[in-house]
């Protein structure tokens, strides 16, 4: 119950963006607006102010603003408030007004979310240095090695960790090219990600070199803390030894009532301090809880944000962007996608995490539809602004059997998409996929 109100609050701020967008816009230009619905088929509410019917339809999977002589089927009257009698740029200004305000929501909330402060990892932009392997990955079979500066990944240059997820994570099950260098020069493999979780999403089984770090004191021991340990510490080694966090508890339950010389980073500079770790329940404990992985904390002010916003929301577009045109060269496997119930469960998880990471997914969410609105599909914004824009290089009007053939070649298109999305949907959905005796 949770996932689903989480999901219509999150669809419902969406779609009331978007087509306050359009309504804005239409009202700006003298259109007269007939209706503003959330939701599509029987209307449950709704009041009327002036000209318009403000709604909230049965089916909540999106909305619509119904403006006067909006379609060229529409009875229309020559009134200079229709939409059809208004000018080429006006037109395009309502169009595209609702995808845009759904990308300022995008970086707005970002925003917001950024300014809250935030944990990050610390090597998400260090250079993609191979750390780990992971024991029949696809990097283990293609002779990727601990060492290997990853330099491209399907001809797209990868500076950062961050830049090689977005590289890889779309190309799950797809031979890629992966450039490396190592001490004795450069050379390239082949490489096929693995699909990893419900999603798809691709991995090639590679990490980087990380050290645990302590976040917070544990009730077991108090032998950390009066060794002069502090919560932010980085504990590289122990007695010399590079460690992970598992080696690094590994070692310590081996040696109960034993002084143990452990390598810590502070503040970017290195120390020895000697712990004696506990005997408790058989094994050696110092008393704290571990982080895999370094994390670094950022408390940027509203600027600093609203930058950072819109660096991340500029990530995720190329990563869309990246999406859209693997589907069309199948480097993308349609697996990937997401319709209203994978939606629906993300929001749900997000929900119960926090309002953040819920303000989160609402950004990555409202900048995808969007972007997705002005795909030169006709039905969606873009494809009634392709449609306009063809008018205008023929410098002609179509005719309306013409742009009804045209509509209904986008609305197959999009119902096929639909059809997609909700297929994949339900075969995450484990008692459904058990019943999809095919696959």
């Amino acid at each position: 119950m949770n996932g689903l109100l989480a999901f219509l609050f999150v669809l419902g701020v969406l779609v009331f963006v978007h087509e306050l967008g359009h309504f804005l816009l239409a009202r700006r230009h003298g259109v007269r607006c007939l209706t503003f619905s959330l939701g599509f088929g029987p209307k449950l509410l709704q009041t009327k102010r002036g000209d318009t019917v403000y709604c909230i339809s049965a089916i909540p999977l999106g909305g619509y603003v119904k403006m006067a002589g909006e379609s060229p089927e529409d009875e229309r009257e020559g009134k200079d408030d229709e939409f059809l009698s208004k000018s080429k740029w006006q037109r395009f200004q309502i169009l595209i007004a609702g995808p845009a305000m759904n990308i300022i929501l995008a970086v707005v909330v970002m925003t917001v979310v950024l300014y809250q402060g935030a944990q990050i990892p610390a090597y998400e932009d260090q250079p993609p240095v191979v750390g780990s392997v992971a024991e029949d990955s696809p990097a283990e079979a293609a002779g990727i090695r601990l060492g290997d500066r990853i330099l491209s990944v399907a001809g797209r240059q990868v500076d950062t960790w961050d830049e090689l997820v977005y590289a890889v994570v779309p190309r799950a099950d797809q031979e890629i090219d992966v450039v490396l260098r190592d001490a004795s020069g450069v050379r390239t493999v082949q490489v096929t990600p693995a699909a990893q979780t419900s999603y798809n999403l691709g991995d090639l089984g590679v990490g980087p070199d990380v050290s645990p770090q302590v976040v917070a004191w544990s009730p077991t021991s108090s032998s950390a803390r009066d060794a002069g340990i502090l919560i932010g510490d980085v504990i590289e080694a122990v007695e010399g030894r590079d460690v992970s966090q598992e080696t690094l508890v590994e070692l310590i339950n081996a040696s109960p009532d034993t002084l143990v010389t452990l390598r810590i980073r502070r503040d970017g500079v290195p120390q020895n301090i000697v712990v004696t770790p506990q005997l408790v329940d058989d094994v050696g404990v110092i008393g704290v809880a571990l982080n895999p992985f370094e994390l670094h904390t950022i408390e940027p002010g509203p600027v600093e944000a609203f930058t950072m916003s819109l660096e991340q929301n500029y990530e995720w577009s190329g990563l869309i962007f990246q999406t859209l045109w693997g589907l069309l060269t199948r480097d993308t496997s349609p697996s990937q996608l997401v319709g209203p119930v994978g939606i629906a469960q993300l929001s749900g998880d997000a929900a119960q995490v926090g309002w953040v990471t819920l303000f989160g997914l609402m950004s990555m969410i409202s900048l995808n539809l969007g972007i997705l609105n002005l795909l030169p599909i006709p039905i969606l914004d873009g494809g009634h602004i392709f449609i306009m824009a063809m008018e205008g290089v023929s410098r002609r009007d179509f005719s309306v059997r013409l742009k009804e053939r045209m509509l209904l070649a986008g609305f197959v298109v999009l119902m096929s998409l639909m059809v997609t999305v909700i297929y994949n949907d339900l075969t995450r959905v484990e008692w459904v996929e058990r019943l999809m005796i095919w696959r």
